[in-house]
This record gives structure tokens, C-alpha cells and sequence, in this order.
């Protein structure tokens, strides 16, 4: 597919998209790699724009420079520290009293230890939608709890399972609790399935994404 017809796919699925207002982002695209520009109103509206670019196929990279531009209302740091702090406290997937919270000029940084992947990413998510949030910062640590060829087992074994993949075109390789993929794919949402699958297993505390998309 060359570029012009993939900056239309996009620009359709932008304007299909119910929740961002796709006049305020424009798209630039350059041997499969997409650029989107603009401003969007909050931080969840850039990862929808970014989940909707990378279910167009012919997508073979991804690059966002778009701005937050919040309605009129003014957000304090103070106000948004103790909005995210209640949320954590709310959220049962979040270990209790395990994440720290700083806040700065409306961007959050996290940290702390989590001895699962997914409690750090369910930590970042909670707090997406919040009004003034400009930005995360997720310097959470995941502590390794198996061992390396625990971990390459299970990754394997998960990637084996998923039916939209050619699991042995997909490497894996372990040190510790960081995880090395390399490989080849036909698209991006089936580089994201990969990744996913490695963060689900227990004890990864990192992700080197290497697998390439077919162009």
C-alpha cells in the first residue's frame, strides 16, 4: 500500500472515531510510518488517536507530537495529586500503599514496586482519564519473581495459543526479568498481541520490542 492511500485509511478511521475530534490532528506519512499532529483535549483522547492508527493496516511505525490543549477550567498539581492517590486507592487491581505519586506542571510520575506487569500498567491507566493530567510518567519497578526459563516457557506457550499468529516466525529470549522479542509480523495490532503476551507473564520486569511489521 503506498502512503497517500494509508494517510486516507487513517484519516477515515480518525473521523470514524466517537471520542476525538479528528479536524484537530492531522497526519503526515512516510514509508509506513505515521505522524500524527495536532491537539487533542486530554491525555485518554492521545491513546485512543494512538489505538486508532495502529488498527489501520499498512502501519509499520508510529510517531505522535500531539499537544494537550485542556478546556478552560484550571487544574491544580495539588488537586490532581489527591485526585490520582483516591483512584489508586480504589483500584483492586493496584497492590495498597505500593505506588508513590508526584505530580508537576499536570504530568504524573509514579513509582514504587509491583510484583505484577499488569498492576503497573492498571496503575497508569486508571489515572488516563482524569481531567488535567498532561501527561505519565510510570517509573513503577516490577520485581522478578521466576526465573528466566520459567519466563521464556510461559511466553512461548501464550504466544503458541494466539490463533492470528505465526508463533514460530516470533524469538524470545530472557535475562532476568527482561524480555528480548525479535521477528517478523504482517501487522501492527499482531506486534501488540506479542507484546502484550510477554508482559502477562510473571517475573518480567522489562520489554525489548524488536519484531518488525512487514511492509
Amino acid at each position: 500500500m503506498d502512503d497517500k492511500a494509508l494517510k486516507k485509511l487513517i484519516a477515515d478511521e480518525l473521523e470514524w472515531e466517537p471520542s476525538i475530534d479528528a479536524a484537530d490532528i492531522g497526519v503526515t506519512v512516510e514509508n509506513g510510518i505515521v505522524r500524527l499532529v495536532g491537539h487533542v483535549a486530554n491525555y485518554a483522547q492521545k491513546g485512543v488517536a494512538e489505538m486508532a492508527v495502529k488498527r489501520v493496516k499498512g502501519v509499520r511505525g508510529f510517531v505522535e507530537d500531539l499537544e494537550i490543549r485542556p478546556f478552560p477550567k484550571t487544574f491544580t498539581d495539588e488537586g490532581i495529586a489527591n485526585a490520582v492517590a483516591n483512584l489508586l486507592d480504589w483500584n483492586v487491581t493496584v497492590p495498597k500503599n505500593a505506588i508513590k505519586v508526584k505530580v508537576e506542571s499536570g504530568v504524573v510520575t509514579l513509582s514504587g514496586d509491583v510484583p505484577w506487569a499488569y498492576q503497573r500498567v492498571a496503575a497508569e491507566q486508571s489515572i488516563r482519564r482524569l481531567q488535567g493530567v498532561r501527561g505519565v510518567a510510570n517509573a513503577i519497578m516490577v520485581k522478578p519473581q521466576a526465573q528466566a526459563s520459567d519466563i521464556k516457557r510461559r511466553i512461548e506457550q501464550a504466544l503458541e495459543r494466539q490463533a492470528d499468529l505465526e508463533a514460530d516466525k516470533v524469538y524470545v529470549t530472557v535475562d532476568g526479568g527482561k524480555v528480548k522479542l525479535d521477528g517478523r509480523v504482517r501487522a501492527w495490532f499482531e506486534r501488540e498481541i506479542i507484546e502484550r503476551a510477554a508482559w502477562a507473564a510473571p517475573g518480567v520486569s522489562s520489554v525489548d520490542d524488536r519484531v518488525t511489521v512487514s511492509s
